[in-house]
């Protein structure tokens, strides 16, 4: 079978003999992929002018929604992979982490596309910046799409996670994708990619897909594009310093395999829980994906008392986890990728040998549970020790990309971190200890030098995700030699897609321009209270102004006991003249409350309820004797996605500013309001 490559709104097959790829398992030929004859030039300027302008129409939400519709659809289809993911040499297990874990990275980000963004085609980041004396002149800052095309050049392991998890913030920030899976095992991102097409859920344009050699398509990068790179540091350091990466100053994120280390805390002896989860775990890196992860712990380092106990332990463990042909029950670890694979661990693990000794496993001795041990990629897990590791630098130096993992002792908590930090930065670390101070030393002596650190002990072991798996929601990347990239977190991995820009001008100007009112800003206000208003009919920078009211000791004295806030500074005449208030003052919540009966207009309307209170601070204390004011402004406005059964609904926020009769603030809020939309909207 030949490998269709999608582009330019076609699928089509490269010229040429191309490059056979083969099963895992049996070493029988399953496709060949081939890009001879793609013309990458027209390849990027079709993402560029057809799916980028297509994506940028959308809003965030809409293109959140996307991603939902597109996870529900993988997810129905799911089963189809996983026949294919067998080729790969995957477990069942190695793939659902691979086909589920990538969909649920989808699910993730468009969840946190509704919640976290706005229903706009930009976003708003941070608070407004004063930059003049009378508040004439403002800063504020946005972010729009990225005006290119990002390029995602994927690793082996993971065909399908690999690319969904780039696919998900590029897609939610608005950029369209051109995806470059690692030849080896193409053939899996191949079938993916067939569904997300024939599902027709993204816009032409969005996604294209190529399965072979990238040809020239660096050479037509532009400032505009993003490449990001996950593989080999060396083939990292290749890429990012191409000569059109470098002219156009290209972003390029990279996320290169790295020396993870894994500790077991000096507290942690082998009888304690946390002995035995740091073996469990050690043992589950080593041979989920046969070790083939560039989160996997390659450096374990224990106390040099525990080192013996350790090695024994874990020999047990990996002696119970059999490796052969997935398909046959029983099997906990399948081959490698290929051939290729098994050559380049071998010499790896030859190498490290230079400074270790092999202390589990045989490399030209091991039996299989089914499966042929010439015709597939078969390499048994293999544990190595180093006894000295600071004088030794093989350890720190090589990675061996399979079920490879070099044990070292150390002595006290500092040698524990000069061991870690010898591997020159890495995607992650973890700590195994129920001493919380020795996790403190160890987190913040290792940080510097890793992107992710977990730290685990009997009370948070059950609900853990593990060591090596990236979470949607937390950064993906490292330091140093693993590439200095971050991927995911949230939000942070969206904006690596959109270009932050500095606005400075009037408030009422950048209002107009962000659709979110800024202080200082034109407030006109209506003789129909806002509360009277649907959600359509309210404009940004309205502005109610409230009558007045005077605070009492009686409003005091009611509110403490229908509260129960019997603070002295309220209630302790004495107590407060001594204090920083030097007399008594009304309980904060009060002034809230006391507000929002100056605000609210009591009938049914179209303010349907009070959704939620942000950034509240109470700035000045307010005394018996006081008057109090409120401005009510509409600061921004998110309609709802609709609810089967119920009318359309959004949320608005309003700015709060609640003043005494000086005029000067003593409260300051925002305020969210769920309000219905006109009736004929629905």
């Amino acid at each position: 079978m030949r490998l269709k490559n999608f582009v330019l709104g076609e699928a089509v097959e490269g010229s040429g003999d191309g490059t056979p790829l083969f099963h895992a398992v049996t070493g029988e030929q399953v496709a060949v992929a081939g890009t001879e004859g793609l013309d990458f030039q027209a390849i990027l300027d079709y993402g560029r002018t057809v799916g980028g302008p297509a994506l940028r129409k959308m809003t965030f939400h809409e293109r959140a929604r996307m991603l939902k519709a597109l996870a529900r659809y993988l997810m129905d289809r799911k089963d189809e992979f996983y026949p294919v993911s067998a080729a790969t040499g995957a477990t069942k297990g190695d793939s659902w982490i691979d086909i589920e874990g990538g969909i649920g990275t989808l699910f993730v980000y468009a969840s946190k596309g509704r919640r976290e963004f706005p229903d706009e085609t930009f976003h708003v980041d941070g608070p407004m910046e004063a930059l003049s004396r009378e508040g004439t002149f403002v800063g504020r800052h946005i972010c729009v799409p990225l005006e290119g095309i990002a390029v995602h050049i994927n690793a082996f392991n993971f065909p399908c996670w690999g690319m969904l998890e780039k696919l998900a913030p590029t897609f939610l920030a608005g950029m369209p994708a051109l995806v470059k899976p690692a030849t080896v095992t193409s053939f899996l991102t191949n079938r993916m990619v067939a569904a997300i097409l024939e599902s027709e859920i993204l816009p032409p344009g969005a996604l294209q897909l190529v399965c072979g050699s990238a040809g020239d398509s660096l050479d037509h990068l532009m400032c505009q594009d993003v490449v990001t790179f996950t593989g080999s540091a060396a083939t990292g350091r290749k890429l990012k310093t191409h000569p059109a990466v470098i002219e156009h100053s290209v972003r390029f994120n990279m996320e290169a395999d790295s020396l993870n280390y894994s500790i077991l805390g000096p507290d942690a002896g082998p009888d304690t829980e946390e002995f035995g989860l740091f073996v469990k775990e050690v043992a589950k890196e080593m041979t989920v994906k046969a070790g083939q992860k560039c989160t996997a712990i390659r450096r374990t380092i224990v106390p040099a008392v525990c080192a013996e106990a350790v090695i024994e332990a874990l020999g047990q463990r990996l002696s119970k986890l059999p490796l052969g042909d997935p398909a046959t029950e029983g099997v906990r670890m399948g081959p490698l990728v290929g051939k290729t694979q098994v050559r380049e661990v071998r010499q790896a693990v030859g190498a490290i040998a230079n400074g270790a000794e092999l202390v589990f496993g045989d490399l030209d001795n091991f039996e299989l549970l089914g499966g042929d041990r010439e015709k597939g990629a078969f390499f048994p897990s293999a544990l190595l020790y180093c006894d000295k590791p600071f004088e030794r630098s093989e350890p720190h130096d090589v990675e061996a990309f399979g079920p490879v993992s070099t044990v070292m002792p150390y002595d006290t908590v500092d040698d524990a971190v000069a061991l870690a930090r010898l591997g020159k930065g890495s995607l992650c670390g973890s700590v195994f200890t129920a001493d919380d101070g020795v996790a403190r030393d160890l987190v913040m002596g290792t940080a510097s030098h890793h992107g992710r650190i977990m730290v685990v002990n009997r009370h948070c072991a059950k609900e853990s995700t593990g060591h090596g798996s990236p979470l949607a929601h937390l950064v993906h990347g490292g330091p140093g030699r693993a590439g200095g990239g971050e991927e995911l977190g949230g939000m942070r991995g969206v904006l690596h897609f959109m270009q932050r820009t500095a606005l400075q001008g009037s408030p009422t100007t950048l209002t107009k321009v962000t659709r979110q009112w800024l202080t200082g800003a034109d407030t006109p206000s209506d003789r129909i209270h806002p509360f009277r208003k649907y959600f359509d009919e309210l404009e940004i920078g309205e502005t109610l102004r409230t009558h007045r009211r005077t605070i009492t000791e009686a409003d005091i004295v009611q509110f403490a006991g229908l509260s129960g806030d019997f603070f002295y500074a309220h209630t302790d005449d004495i107590a407060a003249r001594e204090s920083i208030f030097e007399k008594r003052v009304a309980h904060g919540y009060f002034v809230l409350s006391a507000a929002a009966g100056l605000f609210v207009d009591p009938a049914p309307g179209p303010v349907l309820a009070n959704y939620g209170l942000e950034n509240l601070r109470f700035v000045k204390p307010v005394y018996i004797g006081d008057t109090i004011q409120v401005r009510l402004t509409c600061k921004q406005k998110t309609a709802k996605d609709p609810i089967e059964g119920q009318p359309l609904q959004g949320v608005v926020a309003w700015d709060v500013e609640v003043t005494n009769q000086d005029a000067e603030a003593v409260a300051l809020y925002t305020i969210l309001t769920l309000v219905a939309r006109r009736p004929s909207d629905t």
